[in-house]
């Protein structure tokens, strides 16, 4: 285990070219971060965001009008929105919400999201949409989804129901999921074998990074390891991979160990190597552990302080970005 090396290449040529997995808050701190690595390090940056959302206004849109659930996808977006005045102002109107009760007309819905389906009804494209949407924010990166139909996430935890702390019961969708007080012990997508994006497919063996985490890991992270055509591209890449660790654990992985985390990436991909896992030392607790599970998956643990300095479990953008300049500016 080590810490960050330096001095980093600073890719004055060809910019390192980054595609980063995930949804919601954990992947929007990923690219925040990714984003603070100017001007150490010039980077093409690739989200590839999770379409099971099911909850809030992604859901309520997904039931009314089909198509992509447009909430995680907005975030990524956002996060990634031009630092400039008028961009600044777009993307607070993309996170906009309006207000009065959330059950009924636009109350609850963030602009975004109506935009992002909008666009979608318009063009007929999610991928033509969200770079329609992300010329609109100034995007510096470009964001895609993991599958352009959307998915339904599914979960058989054991202890849902505390009088029964053995039983085990199928926990039907990404919300449910994500808020479940049972033990996930294994997880599926419907329909199982959603057709993966092109345009991601040909981003991940384009990449010089795939980059996994932080996020949600049963609910954002592994779903893009039970998509078959994103499995097999995050297989054959030539890119080298990055784990970036959560800071404590959710609902959803409430009983999971840190090493647990890394051996949860194995179990649904097997033939999945990684590079460098990266972590907060103060979230790691004893990194022997963690160190073991990094090294059974061909990685490296490297220590970092990631985290915001008020001692709640986010990432510091700043912080994080500044921990992955020498790991991704690492010659090959």
């Amino acid at each position: 285990m080590t810490a960050p090396q330096g001095p980093p290449a600073t890719g004055r040529g060809s910019p390192v070219r980054v595609v980063a997995f995930g949804g919601g808050h954990g992947l929007a701190a990923s690219l925040r971060a990714l984003r603070r690595c100017a001007p150490d390090l010039r980077l093409d940056i690739t989200a590839v965001v999770t379409v099971g959302d099911d909850g809030g206004s992604s859901g309520r849109l997904r039931a009314e009008r089909g198509g992509l659930p447009p909430g995680d996808l907005r975030q990524a977006l956002v996060a990634l929105a031009a630092d400039e005045p008028a961009t600044r102002r777009s993307a607070g109107l993309f996170q906009h919400r309006f207000l009065g009760d959330s059950r009924t007309g636009l109350a609850g819905h963030a602009v975004g999201n109506l935009v992002i389906s909008g666009l979608i009804e318009l063009l007929g494209d999610p991928v033509a949409a969200l770079e329609h949407a992300g010329s609109m924010l100034g995007a510096v990166g470009r964001v895609l989804p993991m599958s352009c139909q959307p998915v339904d996430i599914e979960a058989r935890v054991r202890g849902v129901d505390p009088a029964r702390p053995g039983e085990v019961r199928t926990v039907r969708g990404q919300h449910q999921v994500a808020v479940t007080t049972g033990r996930v012990e294994a997880l599926r997508l419907t329909p199982q074998a959603p057709v993966a994006c092109a345009e991601a497919v040909t981003a991940i063996g384009a990449a010089d990074w795939l980059i996994f985490g932080p996020g949600s890991w049963y609910t954002s992270v592994l779903p893009h390891l039970l998509v078959p055509g994103l499995a097999e591209a995050i297989v054959a890449s030539p890119a080298r991979r990055l784990v970036t660790l959560n800071l404590a654990a959710e609902k959803e992985t409430l009983g999971l160990s840190v090493a647990d985390h890394l051996a949860a990436l194995r179990w649904y991909l097997p033939s999945l190597m990684v590079d460098e896992v990266l972590a907060d030392a103060k979230a790691v607790g004893d990194p022997e552990p963690v160190a073991r599970a990094a090294e059974s998956l061909g990685a490296r643990l490297v220590l970092a302080p990631v985290a915001v300095a008020d001692g709640t479990p986010r990432h510091d953008p700043d912080a994080l970005g500044a921990a992955l300049v020498p790991v991704l500016g690492a010659d090959r």
